[in-house]
């Protein structure tokens, strides 16, 4: 058995190719059926957020089952080889651990440090275990995962101050701001029209981050009315006008700065839209929707600044260089928990033997056992009876602790493969040993 990750992420993909691999909510029962029905495939969980999808799984032999794996995310993304293959990752065993820590960590992020992707893990672990595809294998890395990301904000600063998805668009925006008016600096948004499109959790982390920086009023739109004042009602020194998306035309008429943060597989700004408006001044568009929310050619429009989730590196980089010297200190902890998950995987080898050597000695106690009481007679109490017999299971158990201990602590797969094999010699066990 080998664990084993296949995926992209911002790092290696653009949104262009990442919106075609998302996997939304309504499509993951499916995806996991696909999965599961894959004979390579023992266990697997899918990890699938606006930079980045990943396939966690436990297959049977790495090559057929990366294979396997790609063959999925090739036939639902719909791309040819040439256009998907290069774009994906591929980490096996030792290097798999190390990235799934790294990723809860918030390590592998656009943002260095991000917490919203901690909970995005927790989420694939829940989905995993609701949909029946995960075992005792990925149950304990990713739960192990989960716990290192939460170390890791907890013993180090690198989630102190970590910004959002969220908070780079709205630094994004002050940037663009400032360097339409010549200057390289964040200025306050205060003069902006604002309007933001969805109101989900993105959404929410938009508002905060927009009150943040001079905001004072703004446009809320979204499928349902009642949602959109919900959202309004927990930001009650802020001033939020709430509509339904039909108001959309309007808003991007009359509104200079418009965030899109929808559940959309397809674009609800395009250019052609654009086009068709009566706008009253220049309008800049930022889109953290994977899939897009505002179609590629809307930045060609005259008067139209667009710029979806990739350009937020250049936010990004700008804070960079002290972060990384903050994720020294995380990349320690992650070896370590890493390492701990490993020594707990090599000592499953040992399972077998013991579980072996185990039922042996319990039929051996239960006979000698069943000698011993049928000599007693009948006036041996039912309480003489249970006291000898768990006598019998403690002797039984203090016999088996030493050698138990021994086998499953960490060592040298070669030493606990020949201590394994002399268990088996001495006491003459048959075990089946799986290769992992």
């Amino acid at each position: 058995m080998h664990i084993v990750v296949v995926g992209l992420s911002h790092r290696t993909a653009p949104v262009e190719v990442r919106e075609k691999l998302s996997i939304p909510e309504e499509s993951v029962e499916k995806s996991f059926v696909d999965l599961k029905a894959v004979d390579q495939v023992i266990e697997v969980s899918i990890l699938s957020t606006c930079n980045r999808l990943e396939i966690y799984t436990l297959v049977k032999h790495p090559e057929l089952g990366v294979a396997s794996i790609k063959d999925f995310l090739k036939t639902y993304s719909g791309l040819s080889e040439s256009d998907l293959f290069p774009h994906l990752f591929i980490y096996n065993q030792e290097e798999a651990v190390a990235h799934v820590m790294r990723v809860a960590a918030g390590l592998d992020s656009l943002v260095l440090g991000e917490g919203q992707i901690l909970s995005q893990v927790k989420k694939m672990v829940r989905l995993g275990q609701d949909n029946q595809a995960m075992g005792p294998i990925l149950n304990r890395l990713l739960t192990q995962a989960v716990s290192t990301g939460k170390r890791v904000r907890t013993e180090t600063n690198l989630g102190t101050g970590a910004v959002s998805i969220s908070s780079a668009a709205v630094e994004l925006a002050q940037l663009k701001l400032g360097q339409s008016l010549g200057q390289d600096k964040l200025l306050s948004l205060e003069s902006e029209k604002i309007a933001v499109v969805g109101a989900g959790r993105m959404s929410r982390l938009l508002i905060q981050h927009l009150q943040s920086k001079g905001c004072s009023e703004l446009l809320l739109l979204n499928r349902t009315l009642k949602r959109a004042e919900d959202l309004a009602s927990d930001f009650s020194n802020l001033e939020i006008d709430c509509c339904l998306l039909d108001q959309l035309d309007s808003c991007l008429s009359n509104c200079s700065l418009v965030f899109t943060s929808t559940a959309s597989n397809e674009p609800i700004i395009t250019a052609a839209r654009l086009n068709q408006l009566s706008r009253k001044k220049e309008l800049r568009l930022i889109d953290i929707g994977v899939p897009r929310n505002i179609s590629a050619d809307a930045g060609t429009v005259k008067g139209v600044d667009s710029h979806d989730v990739d350009d937020l590196q250049e936010v990004v980089s700008r804070n960079q260089e002290t972060r990384q010297k903050l994720a020294l200190e995380a990349e320690a902890l992650i070896k370590e928990e890493g390492r701990l998950f490993l020594e707990w995987w090599e000592s499953l080898e040992a399972v077998p033997t013991i579980n072996s050597l185990r039922s042996d000695l319990e039929s051996i106690r239960k006979e000698e056992l069943q000698k011993a009481l049928s000599r007693m007679g009948p006036d041996f109490s039912a309480r003489e009876r249970k006291v000898v017999e768990a006598l019998s299971k403690g002797i039984i158990n203090k016999i088996l602790h030493t050698p138990v201990t021994k086998l499953r602590a960490p060592q040298a797969r070669e030493d606990r493969l020949r201590s394994l094999k002399l268990i088996e010699n001495l006491f003459e066990l048959e075990v089946s040993h799986k290769s992992k």
